[in-house]
């Protein structure tokens, strides 16, 4: 990602210092990737520093957590009054709170970058989400802006709020990418294991996909990766362990979904999935232990059902988005941050890997209702997900009946049946919590007032007080 982002800033005349701790690696990347360029060397941070021009702006792609302390800590003595330290990893957007405001003391700038795109997207534009000092902003602009992807001309990079709002974009664009590829991975189960697809038909179904709605960089590579063969000739997807890793993007979401009371429920299911996925020695001899329903043979016509699973997978996307929005909404709140939602839809729109025909509706959204509560409510997106309900819910209950796991499908439909529903059986709930803790309920006709019932005749008048967690 570094050396790569190097040489896209070079190829759009900036002229850049690299440095590696490791001085071997410099000298490498001088003689092979970037001989003939503009690109200067550095042995030392020291050399470095000295080497950059005023305000000296410093980008540092290195592991997150302590790793990016120990630079910092390391680069601070070197820099003077205005310089600009850039965190273009994955940290987690607490920590870049927090480096913002001791960086602020000490008279430095500090930007905290979502980066996405992989290698390639760092090389001929990534999709770039800076947060944090706003006054670092116009110093780096016209870089960050000239290197990222573009979309219909408009560069996929924008100023995104203050402290550690740039990084908590990118990991809400982590989260909902560890959705999107849950959702492709049950339509291959899907095809696979009910409708008997090969490997060639179904690279087939997702090329035709990539020719939608559906057109995105996930189902693209989806396709390449079923016509994928090995040297032996074989398809290497079959031999691949099904074992899923994560870097923990998509944890911090979930995490974060319940500390500010956001039900982001397809984002968990697809990091639990993940979890479940790493118990493989315990799956197989589960598999030989418990038993699901009897085999069954699909009845039905295979064309349609495929239709189905792409209408499926088009309204729980839908939905992930809904998701992944109203967390940013609630968080903005919280910490006091103006986000441009239209905005950060456009940042997404190329270069990222969750790049998608319909992010450009999503900035159509936000630019007609800026104060939009739920994509589910835009006129476009309630229409889309009207359309696809019938073909959704066949999908979800011809799975359950097949014995075949679709975490991600079914929490998104069961999200969109609890959104829509005007009410739920939360009334019982409190009356449970009532009845065994004096937790208290509301009534209907009386909103604000708490009440607590001595349901046994003998439990007293003495109520637990209220409070939020």
């Amino acid at each position: 990602m570094g050396q790569n982002l190097i040489l896209n800033m070079n190829d759009h005349k900036f002229t850049v210092v690299a440095f590696n701790r490791t001085v071997s690696k410099v000298e490498q990347f001088l003689a092979n990737e970037a001989k003939g360029t503009n690109i200067i060397g550095a042995t030392s941070l020291e050399d470095m520093v000295s080497k950059l021009k005023k305000p000296r702006r410093v980008m540092l792609l290195v592991k997150a957590g302590q790793a990016v302390d120990a630079f910092i800590e390391k680069l601070v003595p070197l820099l003077e009054k205005g310089d600009i330290i850039i965190d273009g990893g994955n940290s987690e957007y607490r920590d870049t709170n927090r480096r913002c405001k001791e960086l602020a003391a000490k008279n430095l700038l500090y930007v905290g970058s979502g980066v996405s795109g992989g290698e390639d997207g760092a090389r001929y534009g990534p999709s770039l989400m800076p947060g944090g000092a706003g006054e670092a902003w116009p110093f780096i602009k016209d870089i960050f802006q000239s290197i990222s992807a573009k979309s219909n001309g408009e560069p996929c990079c924008d100023w995104v709020g203050p402290e550690g709002a740039g990084h908590f974009v990118k990991m809400v664009h982590n989260g909902i990418e560890y959705g999107d590829m849950q959702l492709i991975c049950e339509s291959y189960h899907l095809m696979k294991d009910i409708l008997g697809l090969s490997q060639d038909e179904m690279a087939q179904v997702f090329d035709d996909w990539n020719k939608g709605d559906l057109d995105s960089f996930l189902i693209e590579i989806t396709r390449d990766i079923m016509k994928f063969k090995d040297s032996d000739g074989k398809y290497l997807l079959e031999k691949i362990r099904d074992t899923a890793g994560q870097k923990g993007t998509g944890k911090w979401t979930a995490i974060a979904s319940l500390e500010y009371g956001v039900p982001v429920t397809l984002i968990g299911e697809a990091v639990f999935s993940r979890c479940l996925s790493a118990l493989q020695a315990e799956r197989v001899h589960a598999s030989s232990q418990l038993k699901g329903p009897d085999a069954l043979k699909f009845k039905g016509d295979k064309k349609q059902f495929i239709d189905n699973i792409r209408q499926a997978l088009y309204a729980s996307k839908i939905v992930s988005y809904a998701q992944g929005f109203m967390l940013m909404r609630e968080t903005a709140k919280e910490l006091g941050w103006k986000l441009n939602f239209g905005g950060i839809a456009l940042m997404w729109r190329g270069g990222c890997i969750i790049r998608s025909r319909f992010l450009g509706n999503i900035k159509q959204a936000f630019e007609k209702n800026p104060d939009l509560s739920n994509l589910l409510l835009d006129d476009f997106f309630k229409a889309e997900i009207q359309k696809s309900q019938a073909a959704w819910r066949n999908v979800v209950s011809t799975a359950v009946l097949h014995g075949i796991p679709t975490p991600a499908f079914s929490t998104a439909l069961a999200f969109f049946d609890g959104y829509r529903s005007a009410r739920l059986p939360a009334n019982l709930l409190q009356a449970q919590r009532d009845y065994f803790g004096a937790h208290t309920y509301e009534l209907l006709d009386k909103p604000g007032e708490f009440i607590h019932t001595n349901w046994t005749g003998h439990g007293g008048n003495v109520s637990s007080s209220t409070y939020s967690a």
